[in-house]
């Protein structure tokens, strides 16, 4: 039976210490107390493969390692703080701190406008407290939550996040986690919820030793990163305990609000309580026992419906998924590209099915997958979704990097945003996207060992095949190319930069004065390279007619009853557009012609009636 005690290294009243480490494949297991005293002392063996003992002068700052049969250390699987990297001691963290976030509740889903950040990248600093300076102009613009690209301790300084080695440790380059606990505290001062991405599909290869530890993994099954996780298999229970309780560290210990949950596919289970079911459930509850909102929002390309049904109706129960199809339908018709995952896309039809269903795929043939593809998600509310039009995967898993700014005109990324924030779903901002950021977000790593470097670099060529994309990519490993991948926030107050920027925020204040728990009514037309939808909710009745293509197009809508004010048009000359030729106010029940410019979109209101 799992131990009440938590996993780790737990301080306690009285300079004492709880140790707890589930290691079934050690005989024994040790405390090598490093710093400040030396001393080495032994745990003492429970039920399950556990090994547990309460030490007495041991305070928090403590650097331990655990020693398997007298000849192996090896830091903590639960460390909360690894401050010499992956290789190095694990440290005692005392649990307390001065939070000052007590009447903060949490957020509802719908309300949600989420603001994805590289905490290594987006400020010069790189750190979690270099942040905080920043959240000002984030709630000025609009943004009601950030999210963290994942910062469990990974090697070196430089990495994306999905190589961390112990999910339960803030990384020492960017802070700690003394300086995540006080970036979320300031969060909530300011109002804003904090998402943090966490990575339960597997693990990174430089710093991984949980294989000496116990059956943490398993040979059933494979993940493109490597060996599977064992969730379903023998002594499973108790490798889903060590990630639900690195869920309940993040939510309960740092007060975070949401977790993002990496690539569900590559998760192996055929148990009848799946592990995502059991971690939603898990962490539903802590949340009702906090008396706080704490979200779910998993990020899947199967298209499961199930990850956001019930559990009454067979479903996992998550809160939100991530909606790569919205992403495909935008991106394509922006683009014209074909390539890869894109050439299932290209049709306005598709864009249309997205406003109204969620995913696109639905059981439909695949040419890329050459299979049919996806479950129907008609009937879920549009909440359950989170879409965008970049984020660090689709901007960092490009031959270059390249963000829409690169790949499309002004006019079309005012387009891309408008389709984004004024959809009914939660939308999703990659950092630097407000003012058309033009560095790339490249790939990049700095692992220590060469043969792991050069397997890194093989595996992002191959990555890349499918695309059909020439030529040598980035070299992960450069520290250029994490240099490169840095926003410069001084585009922010230059030319058509200052322009999207308070394009944005118009877009947002817009979402939040008439969007909140909207849901599509009608798409009325989508013959073509237009498409009009209706919208309806608290705020009222809204619509919108986006205008995917290149010239000057006259599309007849079957207007519905009412007088509709035009309260956003991208061609207007105040947004940097060539003019817009849609009148101010048009009074419904009858078919209206609209003239609509190249990439354009326009947002109408239909006035209360007196």
């Amino acid at each position: 039976m799992n131990s009440p005690i938590s996993l780790g290294a737990i301080p306690r009243e009285g300079s004492r210490c709880d140790f707890l480490v589930w290691a079934p494949f050690a005989s024994t297991v040790e405390v090598q107390i490093v710093a400040p005293r030396e001393r080495l002392v032994p745990l003492t063996r429970g039920s399950r493969g556990y090994f547990h003992s309460t030490l007495d002068d041991v305070e928090p700052g403590a650097l331990y390692f655990y020693a398997l049969d007298g000849s192996r250390n090896r830091p903590d699987p639960a460390s909360r703080f690894q401050p010499h990297g992956v290789h190095g001691p694990s440290q005692v963290v005392d649990s307390r701190f001065p939070w000052e976030d007590q009447s903060w509740s949490g957020l509802l889903l719908p309300h949600y406008i989420i603001y994805e950040l590289h905490t290594g990248t987006y400020t010069p600093e790189g750190t979690f407290d270099a942040v905080i300076p920043r959240l000002d102009e984030l709630r000025e613009l609009g943004i009601t939550a950030i999210e963290l690209m994942p910062v469990a301790q990974f090697p070196g300084n430089r990495n994306w996040g999905y190589d961390a080695t112990y999910p339960f440790a803030a990384q020492n380059t960017y802070g700690g986690p003394g300086g995540l606990k006080r970036l979320v505290n300031e969060c909530h001062k300011e109002g804003l919820a904090v998402v943090l991405d966490v990575v339960y599909n597997h693990l990174g290869p430089e710093g991984n030793y949980l294989g000496d530890f116990g059956p943490y993994f398993t040979d059933r099954y494979r993940t493109p990163w490597g060996a599977a996780l064992n969730f379903d298999g023998p002594d499973s229970d108790e490798a889903r305990r060590y990630f639900i309780e690195s869920a309940l560290y993040w939510v309960r210990e740092c007060h975070i609000d949401a977790l993002r949950l990496d690539a569900l596919h590559a998760i192996a289970d055929r148990s009848p309580y799946p592990f995502v079911a059991e971690l939603a459930d898990t962490v539903h509850r802590e949340a009702d026992r906090l008396d706080r909102a704490i979200c779910l929002m998993g990020e899947s390309d199967l298209n499961d419906r199930r990850l956001v049904r019930p559990p009454e109706l067979g479903g996992y129960g998550l809160d939100a998924v991530w909606n790569d199809d919205f992403h495909h339908a935008l991106h394509t018709l922006l683009t014209g590209e074909q390539t890869g995952y894109y050439q299932d896309f290209g049709r306005i039809g598709q864009l249309a099915k997205a406003f109204r269903e969620g995913f696109v795929y639905s059981g439909e043939y695949s040419r890329y997958r050459r299979m049919r593809h996806g479950s129907s998600s008609r009937g879920i509310p549009p909440e359950h979704f989170v879409v965008f039009s970049q984020n660090h995967d689709q901007v960092g898993n490009r031959f270059a990097g390249e963000r829409l700014s690169r790949l499309v005109s002004f006019e079309a990324l005012k387009l891309a945003a408008g389709a984004t924030v004024l959809s009914p779903f939660v939308p999703l901002l990659f950092m630097g996207e407000e003012y058309g950021e033009t560095a790339p977000f490249e790939y990049f790593v700095s692992h220590s060992d060469p043969d792991l470097v050069a397997a890194v670099r093989r595996g992002r060529a191959d990555e890349f095949a499918a695309f059909r994309w020439m030529g040598k990519p980035p070299d992960p490993q450069s520290e250029e190319t994490f240099e490169r991948s840095r926003p410069d926030h001084g585009l922010r107050a230059v030319g058509n930069h200052r322009v999207l920027l308070d394009f944005y925020r118009e877009l947002l204040k817009l979402r939040k004065a008439f969007m909140t728990l909207s849901d599509v009514k009608e798409i009325l037309n989508y013959e073509g390279d237009a498409l009009f939808v209706r919208f309806a909710g608290p705020g009222g009745e809204a619509a919108a007619g986006f205008h995917f293509g290149r010239t000057d197009t006259s599309v007849t809508f079957p207007w519905p009853p009412g007088t509709w004010d035009t309260i956003l048009d991208s061609a207007r000359e105040r947004w940097a557009g060539p003019g817009s030729k849609v009148p101010s106010t048009i009074f419904g029940n009858a078919e209206t012609t609209l003239s609509l410019a190249p990439h354009s979109f326009v947002f109408f209101v239909r006035r209360e009636d007196v």
